[in-house]
């Protein structure tokens, strides 16, 4: 690290739990943000805040009027742009020296795969059941820290599951593909604006640990989020021996 970054990161520097190796790690660090909306605003702002070396983010949606009630990412000046460019601009007047590259469009099938390949940890902000599905099964295929998160009204939820641990659960043991599932979307919802900023929030302290190699991670364990009563819960998830996506990397000798 330079003098500037010394000087920067050095409230980072000052705790035990991370201190210059774990900054240089973070500097050192690839992320993939997928999606750009109310949970990855929040979470990319803290990740380039905190000196993450390389982001890249993904999403193929531009910057609509019905955003800027909760994507922090984006404002006025921006409306009709993609949001992964409108995210760039933002992001490069918190911190300059963080890379940032951009998907402008949904990431499906082998380049979803590639793009989890080459990152360290991976966030899924995303608001459908087969996009979160699709990002597991590139997480459990290539053994990659899945921080995974969602809102919904006054709802949030958000849990990690490291695929570099064979006794970890997988996003498929909590919501199985096969399963039938109500799918909620903000747009016919709602979403109250604070509870994305806390949920991506979180995902990026999750992340930063998970490179800085600080704490305990929330590996294995669902947080929930009842913003309305303002009450935490948390739920152990155990690691599905059936499940249909992690057991079949076991049986592959891949875990």
């Amino acid at each position: 690290m330079n003098d500037d970054q010394l000087l920067r990161y050095s409230r980072h520097i000052l705790l035990t739990q991370i201190g210059i190796e774990g900054q240089e790690r973070l500097l050192g660090s690839r992320v993939l943000v997928i999606g750009v909306g109310g949970l990855g605003s929040p979470a990319a702002i803290y990740l380039a805040a905190a000196g993450v070396g390389h982001l890249t983010l993904v999403d193929g949606d531009r910057v609509d009027l019905t955003n800027l009630q909760r994507q922090i990412l984006h404002t006025p000046a921006t409306l009709g742009e993609p949001k992964v460019e409108s995210a760039r601009q933002t992001l490069r007047h918190y911190n300059a020296g963080v890379e940032v590259s951009v998907v402008e469009h949904r990431a499906e099938g082998e380049a979803l795969a590639a793009l989890i390949a080459r990152t360290d940890v991976v966030l899924d902000c995303t608001d459908n059941f087969p996009t979160r599905h699709a990002i597991n099964r590139a997480c459990v295929r290539h053994g990659k820290p899945l921080v995974s998160g969602a809102a919904i009204r006054f709802d949030g939820q958000v849990c990690v599951f490291d695929m570099r641990d064979s006794a970890s659960p997988c996003y498929a043991c909590l919501f199985p593909e096969n399963a039938s599932l109500e799918e909620e979307r903000c747009a016919v919802m709602g979403v109250f604006s604070p509870v994305t900023a806390v949920i991506g929030a979180i995902q990026a302290a999750e992340a930063l640990k998970l490179l800085a190699h600080a704490g305990e991670s929330l590996n294995g364990r669902l947080l929930i989020l009842d913003a309305l009563g303002m009450h935490w819960r948390e739920v152990r998830i155990k690691k599905d021996p059936a499940c249909a996506v992690c057991k079949s990397t076991e049986t592959l000798g891949l875990a």
